[in-house]
């Protein structure tokens, strides 16, 4: 593959990357009387929680390493939250901050589950 073609699959992990932060974030919202999508959240919130909790890296943002490498590009020194939110929104944010947002937003998240279930009904919840 060319330079140019990494690119273009770097700039499609990025996209797929922000997919998966706003169905991390917003899922909840898509996922009532729906059982596998239900699950399917609450699991990516469980994976989400582990990836900004402990020093694994997620595999998208290995993904996009090896892209830019292979396009020439340098690839991120930080994680992918980092890289974005410090060139984009907030200069300087640290990895502290980020992980004690995003793991009580999860929980949050986790919480809004918990009620449902509580006021479950027979057609579901």
């Amino acid at each position: 593959m060319a330079p140019a073609d990494y690119r273009i699959l770097a700039t499609v992990v990025v996209a797929v990357h922000l997919v998966w932060i706003l169905w991390v974030i917003l899922g909840w919202l898509f996922t009532r009387r729906r059982p596998w999508l239900r699950t399917l959240h609450i699991l990516s919130l469980i994976y989400s929680i582990l990836v900004e909790s402990f020093p694994f890296p997620c595999p998208l943002t290995l993904a996009e390493d090896w892209c830019a490498r292979h396009a020439g590009l340098t690839p991120f020194r930080q994680t992918f939250l980092i890289h974005f939110l410090s060139e984009l929104v907030y200069p300087n944010v640290s990895q502290t901050l980020i992980t004690w947002t995003a793991v009580p937003v999860c929980i949050l998240i986790m919480g809004i589950y918990v009620v449902r279930f509580r006021r479950r009904t027979p057609e579901g919840w």
